[in-house]
């Protein structure tokens, strides 16, 4: 309706520059000097009186008339001069002839005007007709007027094409410079914003093996694997996940995550501890905030009534305590603010942390305890396993992945149900 009515405003305006002068009679011309209409002086004769102006209801006939008369009025006042002598031969054949073409004049003057005024008017009633015919026709044939939303929509987001154009002269750059972590991960992204969650994927995977367990990366791998998967956490992303909580707990996006993927295996009270542990975090009267609220909510319908969540939990039914000292002779080698990795491993099989503690050498000596609520998948707990390993690691890097250069100190075998307290000295460089 606003764009019809714009079209209707921009017509009317037209026609109202347009349309006035044609309408109008224009005003009579005056008439020629000499012609049978002037006040022509002679030597000896009378003057002759002009004609009547255009006015009343004769109009333009009554003019012709009226210079038709004094025409014959003035023709037989020459033929008298001539007769009497007061106008030579010559000269009244020059009068005469005036005398014609100024009445010849006046009578085509007041045709054109009487034509000019009928074909303006002709002419103004036909452009009122054709001028909104002719648009309307050549807009309904070559216009359209959702242009007007498509622009307004295309200068409110970014060019897709652009964004497709540029993403692709990035993963060509990447093919020849394919140790860049920082140009993987930023193409994994882009793809992510793309909505290409199988290309993200690859280009996360890319960025994960080059820059290790950096809990950013491991997220952005797990969340992308997930929508490849129909969103489900199960396997891959839920050991990302997990692993990365592992290195920093109050990851929100890990949290999130982690949340999601506890749920997914039906553990309700798992997930809701973790998402309480993220709505602490997250900030009073944010849309994050309102959306875990919400979440909780319906997950605690899933929780039988009556059954406290404590009462829902896993059974912690394993818990090892390990002690954790540096050898002295490797003191000068770690600086306080190293990260200590304190975990165990299944004997054989995957080597995902049944359970893994994080702290620093500035904390060393200490104890720790590592339990089944420290397990990365519902599958991979200590509880499962007769047996496991015991690792105590310092990473200078901060990774948890084994690198060289980082300090490190093991029991290959103990009882995962022994309750006895483990000793693990941290006493070997690795290389």
């Amino acid at each position: 309706m606003l764009f019809l009515l714009i079209v209707g405003v921009m017509i009317l305006s037209a026609f109202l520059i347009v349309l006035p002068p044609l309408w109008k009679s224009p005003p009579s011309p005056p008439l020629p000097k000499g012609g049978a209409g002037a006040t022509n002086t002679q030597e000896g004769g009378a003057d002759v009186p002009p004609p009547l102006k255009k006015g009343g209801r004769g109009g333009f006939a009554d003019q012709d008339q009226r210079n038709i008369a004094i025409a014959r009025q003035r023709l037989a006042e020459l033929k008298e001069q001539l007769q009497t002598g007061a106008l030579s031969q010559a000269l009244y054949d020059e009068q005469l002839a005036e005398l014609e073409l100024a009445l010849s004049d006046d009578l085509d003057i007041q045709s054109q005007v009487k034509a000019s005024s009928s074909q303006g008017r002709w002419m103004a009633s036909v452009l009122i007709v054709a001028i909104p015919l002719l648009a309307g026709s050549l807009y309904w044939g070559l216009g359209n007027y959702q242009s007007l939303s498509q622009v307004e929509q295309a200068a409110a987001t970014p060019e897709q094409e652009q964004i497709s154009v540029m993403v692709a002269g990035l993963a060509e750059r990447l093919q020849k410079q394919p140790d860049d972590a920082l140009g993987w991960t930023m193409l994994g992204r882009s793809y992510k914003y793309l909505q290409q969650n199988d290309k993200a994927v690859v280009a996360f995977e890319h960025a994960y093996k080059l820059i290790g367990d950096q809990p950013e990366i491991m997220l952005l791998y797990a969340d992308s694997l997930a929508f490849v998967n129909d969103q489900q956490l199960a396997g891959k992303p839920a050991e990302l996940v997990f692993k990365a909580l592992a290195i920093e707990p109050d990851n929100v996006t890990g949290l999130w995550l982690g949340g999601m993927a506890k749920a997914q295996t039906g553990d309700f009270a798992a997930a809701m501890d973790l998402w309480k542990k993220l709505e602490a975090l997250l900030p009073s009267g944010s849309e994050a905030l309102q959306e875990i609220q919400d979440l909780m909510a319906k997950l605690s319908t899933q929780i039988p009534e009556g059954t406290t969540q404590a009462e829902t939990k896993p059974a912690e039914t394993q818990n090892i305590e390990v002690q954790v000292s540096l050898a002295p002779e490797l003191q000068k080698s770690a600086s306080p603010g190293d990260t200590v990795f304190i975990y165990a491993l299944a004997l054989s099989g995957p080597k995902m942390p049944l359970a893994i503690v994080r702290k620093q050498v500035s904390e060393l000596p200490l104890t720790v305890n590592l339990t089944d609520a420290m397990a990365m998948t519902p599958a991979m707990k200590l509880s499962s396993f007769e047996q496991v390993k015991l690792l105590a690691r310092i990473s200078k890097s901060g990774n948890a992945m084994q690198q060289p250069g980082d300090l490190i100190g093991v029991i290959e075998q103990v009882k995962s149900s022994d309750k006895e307290s483990h000793k693990i000295v941290i006493n070997r460089l690795i290389k």
